[in-house]
């Protein structure tokens, strides 16, 4: 998995985070809402909810907020109904995306979604026309730290199922395969590990650079644009970035 350049997607999304973060806690109250709806509020019997809350956790989500939004969706509320949907396209100089809806209003989502392809240079596709660019995998981040040895962390991942970790600058980051996401990730917290981040993500197989300056700046509006719509969850693409064009 090597060069897979999840990296920097990791590094970029962790600015914005802190960045954005009253809209992330927006967007994950969303995933919260749809996990227990599909499954119910017990996180113990709700194998989705229970990662969702991992991954609230991993974005510094307040505890308060968590039980809100599940209370919420539990029907102590008046939790929407929100639908999944995913978009796919083409960014300009051919970079794939995958974009990650939950909506009320689908006909807005995907009018709003395909106005910012067509405004920055892309086009949208129809589904499967890129996703054959991607592999589904569980990712898990943990930062350096004087009390993470690299090497039982490793032996501790691999032994609970992980597919592979590397070292990068600053940060541990262990793949596994979806289904054994939630395994890995139960296996690591029980040992004390905390998380950076922690979901199940679309990796590039290939990846595209751009060398066109324009389409650089039309590649960054159109990523920009399109996470800040309220309805999109995730915006996954296999542009390879380089350093500069990451801040």
């Amino acid at each position: 998995m090597a060069g897979h350049s999840k990296w920097a997607n990791i590094k970029a999304k962790k600015g914005k985070m802190d960045a954005k973060r009253g809209k992330i806690f927006t967007k994950l109250g969303r995933e919260l809402t749809i996990a227990v709806k599909q499954g119910g509020p017990n996180p113990d019997t709700n194998s989705r909810l229970k990662d969702v809350i991992a991954k609230c956790k991993a974005a510094n989500m307040p505890n308060d907020n968590i039980m809100r939004s599940i209370k919420k969706a539990a029907g102590e509320g008046d939790g929407a109904n929100f639908e999944e949907i995913v978009y796919e396209g083409y960014g300009p100089g051919g970079v794939a995306v995958i974009v990650e809806a939950a909506t009320d209003n689908r006909n807005r989502t995907a009018g709003d979604v395909r106005h910012y392809f067509d405004k920055f240079g892309g086009n949208l596709g129809q589904t499967g026309s890129v996703t054959f660019l991607f592999n589904k995998k569980g990712i898990i981040v943990v930062e350096k730290a004087d009390n993470v040895s690299e090497d039982d962390l490793m032996m501790e991942a691999l032994e609970a199922g992980a597919e592979d970790m590397t070292a990068e600058d600053g940060f541990y980051e262990i793949i596994t395969e979806p289904g054994d996401f939630t395994a890995v990730r139960e296996a690591l917290e029980s040992k004390g590990y905390e998380f950076v981040e922690a979901e199940i993500s679309m990796i590039p197989t290939t990846t595209t650079k751009l060398t066109d300056p324009r389409q650089i700046e039309q590649m960054k509006k159109l990523i920009d644009n399109l996470e800040e719509m309220d309805d999109v969850q995730n915006v996954y693409h296999n542009w390879e970035q380089d350093e500069e064009e990451e801040e």
